[in-house]
Parts: structure tokens; C-alpha cells; sequence
């Protein structure tokens, strides 16, 4: 049967996990275990976990990534992880696992280190410790109005009232909050008895995710490609002959016995996923695998 060939059993056609749900699972875990060690050990964990320009001063490095997986409070948590959520699965998509770690942990990263400098230039409210997902969670945001800028989204605001906004213009309002709360920090409600808002880290992630966008993503994929404007050609009208001819070539595929189809057609498109993605394959491409699909499913 069709559904034995040998390409059928490798790996790129069975479920794959989502990373975004994997990371979404992983950040609560990390909160619940911060909750542990706050409650239940005498563990510093904010001294050592969370960023801070003095941790960073005496070489805790590793803030840099641990601070992405704390979170000031439920409420912090839900917040990220329903943005990583709404943006992050379709990024996945395109982009392809690796490329998304890449592009969320280099936004929490870059935001990070932004928010620091601002705690070294600015001092105050700037220099508290930080911690949350909002860096990484904004550079998703970044990149996905980089690749659709178009996109209607719908948002609730106060998640009571419904807003329609084009992604271009989320990125555009996101980056407007977060300068506000940059150069009005008696806006920022960080204080020693509550939480506040990282402005500076929401902004080095929105520069990171547009940079990598910009400048780190593969040319390769059809969505980035840069196309040359196409030289002037005659307008030739075809003949009924030529026509005819067209729609038999063009019916050709569809006539091959199955096994044919999968040989010629569909195993050179497998082997392009396994060495390039599926992100790689063309609107034709993408056609023969469905019609592909839609042979196996009549038998």
C-alpha cells in the first residue's frame, strides 16, 4: 500500500510537538518551582536568577536567561504566556523550531541587556531587578508585524473590550508605551513593595525581533525572498493548439498511476523538506503534495 513507502515512516510526517506549547509549559513549571524555593528555602533566588545590574557586575551571566523563566505574579505569567501563545505558533510555522528559540531567547537576551544600560544611564526604577518573559514575548510580536504587517488581529482590551488592530500598528503602539515609560520613568510603577514594567527590556525586545527579521532570516524562504523587478517581455497570444497542448502537459500529472506520481512528483519534494524545511517548498510544490495526499486518501 502507498501508505508503507518508506517515506511515509520518517519522522517529518508524523506530529510533531509545538516548542511554543513546550516553552509555555516550561514557564510555568520555572514559576511554580520560584514559588517553591521562595516559600519553602532560605535561597536567594532574586539575588542570583533574576537580572540585575550588580548581578551582572559580579558575573552572573546566566540572568540573562534565567530572569526569561520568573515572573513577578500569576497575572505577569498569564499575560506572557497568552502573547508567546498567540504569536508564537504561527512564527514556529515559518520560521521552523530552531530559528523561533532563536529569535525569542536573542529577544529576552538583547532586552535584557538593554534594560541594564538603562539601570547603568538611568538608575532609579531602571536598575531594580527584573524578571518575565515580556522581552522574548515582545520580539515575537516584532517579528510577526515584520512578516505580516497586514494581519487584523483582534485584542481585548483590559481583556474586557474587543480592539481590531492591524499587526503593523500593535508593533507601532508597543513601541510608543515603551519609550513613554522610558523617558517618563515616574510613569513606571516599580517600586520596592510592587511590581513594575521593564519598558527598556520591552523595547530591546521589539529591536531584536525586527532585526532579526531584517537581517538574521534566511533569504532562502519564499516569504523573504527579494524579488528583481522582471525585464519587459512581447505579449504573445497563444494559439488553440498551443492551448491544448498546455492542458495535456498540465493533466499529465494528474494521469500518472500512483506510484509514478509518488516517484517522480512527490519523493524529489520530500527529500527538499528533509535538507530544507517545509517553509522551502513553492505554491507548486505545496499543490503536489496535497493532490499527493488526496490520491492516498481515495485508495
Amino acid at each position: 500500500m502507498l501508505e508503507d513507502r518508506h517515506y511515509m515512516r520518517q519522522p517529518r510526517f508524523r506530529a510533531q510537538v509545538s516548542v511554543t506549547v513546550v516553552l509555555l509549559g516550561v514557564l510555568v513549571v520555572a514559576y511554580v518551582l520560584q514559588l517553591v524555593l521562595e516559600r519553602f528555602s532560605t535561597f536567594p533566588t532574586n539575588y542570583y536568577l533574576a537580572l540585575s545590574l550588580d548581578g551582572l557586575r559580579q558575573g552572573f551571566v546566566w540572568q540573562l536567561i534565567t530572569f526569561q523563566f520568573m515572573h513577578g505574579g500569576w497575572l505577569h505569567l498569564l499575560l506572557n504566556c497568552w502573547a508567546i501563545y498567540m504569536f508564537g505558533r504561527e512564527l514556529e510555522a515559518t520560521l521552523g523550531r530552531g530559528r523561533f528559540l532563536a529569535l525569542y531567547f536573542s529577544s529576552g537576551v538583547i532586552g535584557g541587556l538593554l534594560q541594564a544600560l538603562a539601570g547603568l544611564a538611568l538608575g532609579g526604577v531602571f536598575a531594580a531587578p527584573v524578571v518575565g518573559a515580556s522581552a522574548g514575548a515582545f520580539g515575537l510580536v516584532a517579528a510577526f508585524a515584520m512578516l505580516y504587517p497586514e494581519r487584523p488581529l483582534m485584542l481585548l482590551l483590559f481583556f474586557i473590550i474587543p480592539v481590531n488592530m492591524r499587526a503593523k500598528f500593535l508593533l507601532l503602539f508597543s513601541g510608543i508605551v515603551a519609550l513613554a515609560g522610558i523617558l517618563f520613568p515616574a510613569s513606571n510603577s516599580l517600586t520596592q513593595t510592587g511590581p513594575g514594567v521593564a519598558h527598556a527590556a520591552h523595547l530591546g525586545g521589539m529591536i531584536a525581533g525586527i532585526l532579526f527579521i531584517r537581517f538574521a532570516a534566511d533569504w532562502r524562504w519564499p516569504q523573504f525572498q527579494r524579488r528583481a523587478p522582471s525585464p519587459r517581455r512581447l505579449v504573445r497570444v497563444p494559439s488553440p493548439k498551443s492551448s491544448a497542448w498546455g492542458r495535456a502537459r498540465g493533466n499529465e500529472q494528474e494521469d500518472l498511476p500512483p506510484d509514478e506520481f509518488l516517484s517522480k512528483e512527490v519523493d524529489p519534494i520530500l527529500d527538499k523538506i528533509s535538507a530544507h524545511g517545509i517553509q522551502s517548498l513553492t505554491e507548486r510544490e505545496r499543490r503536489i503534495l496535497e493532490a499527493a495526499r488526496e490520491k492516498m486518501a481515495k485508495r
